[in-house]
């Protein structure tokens, strides 16, 4: 694996930790798809680092288990904005 991946990943990785981000937010930071920060902290991170890898994990599976609130708080603002 190139080093600079391996930098990229950590880097996500640090990031989502510290922010508690989802991987979308993750993807606009870094200016990469939200399949490479998913790429990235799936598969290779682990390899790099697992303890870090098992961080993240645990930050992903919350936000999946709170992305239907997310989604239904977005669309709540996004008609809110249309009808004012």
């Amino acid at each position: 694996m190139k080093d600079y991946i391996e930098e990229r990943a950590l880097k996500v990785a640090k990031y989502i930790i510290s922010e508690k981000s989802t991987v979308r937010q993750a993807a606009t930071v870094f200016g990469v798809s939200k399949s490479t920060v998913h790429k990235d902290v799936t598969e290779r991170l682990p390899k790099i680092n697992p303890l870090i890898a098992g961080m993240v994990k645990q930050i992903l599976e919350k936000n999946k288990s709170e992305r239907h609130i997310r989604g239904g708080e977005a669309t709540k603002m996004k008609y809110k904005v249309v009808n004012n």
